[in-house]
């Protein structure tokens, strides 16, 4: 989801842009009631849900010195760092302890999306001697878990207008994606048709008659055999939702995606809420839809273009993320066991088309580094492999200075996916389970500005690379329609033009995963010239000198 402000950068844009390296580092500020420890031998390996209780399980390397023996268990509010919060559990000190305490679920007190960290009292004062650790598995309290509706690759995102009349039927796509924005859902007591929530000891309050609009949209999707991802931004205007408006996004700066509020008590609290009533509310159990996919936020690594901070600290921004996805995935799991959360980061590897974004290599390591160390949980990785520039219309035969067979290469679009694919199996990014991370590429579409070949061909070499790789789990066009501010800066993406006619390219997608695909591969190999079968499966991949469009 490219905004225009954006585009025009990545277009007028030609210097290549250093780009910001990955702090290891945490950010916890020392406290009146904090002394720093030199290292910290103690380690939580473990935060698991056992019926009403959370059961960690710590591991010393050496027992640190202490007044009393004792190893003491904070619960901190993600906003909160070192001994700062509610010791919830304390337990003599040792090499192998095993330590359980109330889970509080549903209560002013709930832990469920806490983080946990050992201190010991040291000369009357609290000592952290552990990094912090969350809980890893909120799907065991999951009330409302729905069988995921899986069923193929192919997706879009959806022209609402055409869903009624059969159309998106006819385009035969397994996936849709969709935007929902918190602006849009959050309201308050006062508003008429407003729907209560109670959660964690506080009533909170949604829009009646928007969630009404979703709802309706979403069981149609559904109907009609559709898995849904929904992409959750924050647009920081209404006045129902300020408070999730991150303080250092609140200088003023206009964009179309602001920071969570992880900093402070009101926000964070409301962001528990709005996930556990999300996540029950679309788990399928309530003929308001049924969501498998959230995706929290778009392309975050695009600070100044999506998940706006007045801070150009990679650490910060990351951590700040981090807290906020950890939220949502507690929160939303621990109501429907089988909804998947993703992440999501652009195309731009290790090139920067706008200083004030981060490079996405960058982005997915720091991310991971904190996963890892804070205790590793499921997520989901959303790519955009959009072409470089994004409306260059080949996606068989890219520049070649953007586009490298090599992990340095500046992009990563859909001719070199499989250095992403490459990347995310590294033991350091798979999941609890060792297998590799859902992938989702939820956004990617190609321009019929300089015809509808161009068009025709990269939808088909697209869409038949990413199933060729059984680790990529969506394949979702950006658009089903033109856009008009879109098509200023030559991105005509839509598979329909503004007069509502079906492109060339139409027909391609149609057939592509059903038993006309022959066609489709035959079309895009004559365009092309050389079989996409073979440039695909032999991993061929064609580069142009210069970075213009060939006529």
């Amino acid at each position: 989801m490219k905004s225009i402000k954006k585009i025009m950068i990545m277009i007028m844009v030609t210097a290549l842009t250093a780009g910001f390296g990955a702090a290891g580092g945490g950010l916890a500020g020392d406290s009146p009631r904090q002394v720093q420890a030199a290292g910290r031998p103690v380690s939580i390996k473990s935060c698991q849900i056992s019926g009403a209780e959370v059961v960690c399980q710590i591991s010393a390397s050496q027992v640190p010195a202490s007044d009393d023996g004792k190893f003491y268990v904070y619960a901190d509010e993600v906003y909160e760092d070192g001994p700062t919060g509610s010791v919830v559990a304390r337990a003599d000190a040792g090499t192998s302890v095993s330590v359980s305490f109330p889970l509080d679920y549903n209560t002013a007190q709930s832990n469920l999306s806490r983080k946990f960290l050992i201190a010991v009292k040291q000369n009357g004062q609290m000592v952290q001697v552990s990094d912090e650790h969350y809980i890893t598995n909120p799907e065991a309290l999951a009330g409302f878990t729905a069988a995921r509706k899986d069923g193929g690759i192919k997706g879009i995102l959806p022209d609402v207008t055409r869903v009624s009349n059969g159309e998106l039927q006819d385009l035969g796509v397994s996936q849709v994606v969709y935007n929902m924005y918190l602006d849009d859902i959050c309201s308050d007591a006062s508003v008429s048709g407003a729907v209560p929530f109670e959660y964690n000891g506080r009533t909170y309050y949604f829009d009646g008659n928007m969630l009404a609009k979703y709802d309706s949209t979403l069981r149609s999707f559904n109907q009609f055999g559709m898995q849904i991802t929904m992409v959750l931004l924050n647009g920081g205007k209404s006045p129902y939702s300020q408070d999730l408006v991150h303080p250092l996004a609140r200088d003023g700066a206009e964009c179309p995606g602001y920071a969570l509020n992880v900093a402070e008590a009101s926000g964070t609290e409301h962001l528990k809420a709005i996930g556990a009533f999300l996540g029950q509310r679309y788990s399928g159990h309530f003929d308001c839809g049924q969501v498998d996919n959230w995706i929290l936020g778009n392309e975050v690594n695009a600070r100044t273009s999506w998940w706006y901070t007045s801070s150009s600290s990679l650490d910060l921004n990351a951590n700040i993320y981090v807290k906020a996805f950890r939220i949502i995935y507690n929160e939303m799991k621990s109501m429907n066991a089988n909804v998947r959360i993703y992440n999501s980061i652009d195309q731009e590897w290790n090139r920067k088309s706008n200083p004030g974004s981060f490079l996405a290599k960058d982005y997915l390591d720091c991310f991971n580094y904190y996963i890892n160390r804070e205790g590793n949980i499921d997520w989901g990785l959303s790519y955009h492999p959009y072409n470089s520039p994004l409306y260059d219309p080949y996606a068989w035969n890219g520049p070649e200075v953007w586009v490298k067979d090599s992990i340095a290469t500046p992009y990563i679009t859909m001719q070199n996916i499989d250095i992403l694919i490459d990347y995310m199996h590294q033991k350091q990014f798979l999941n609890p389970e060792g297998q590799v991370r859902s992938i989702s590429l939820a956004e990617i579409g190609y321009t019929s500005a300089f015809g509808s070949e161009a068009q025709e061909a990269s939808i088909a070499y697209g869409y038949l690379k990413a199933a060729s790789l059984p680790d990529v789990d969506a394949f979702i066009l950006f658009r089903q329609t033109d856009e008009a501010h879109e098509m200023e800066s030559h991105l005509a993406l839509g598979l329909y033009d503004l007069n509502g006619n079906k492109k060339p390219a139409y027909d391609i997608y149609k057939n592509l995963g059903t038993a006309n695909e022959a066609a489709a591969k035959a079309r895009a190999s004559e365009i092309i010239g050389m079989d996409i079968d073979e440039m695909i499966s032999q991993n061929i991949m064609w580069t142009r000198s210069g970075t213009g469009v060939v006529q």
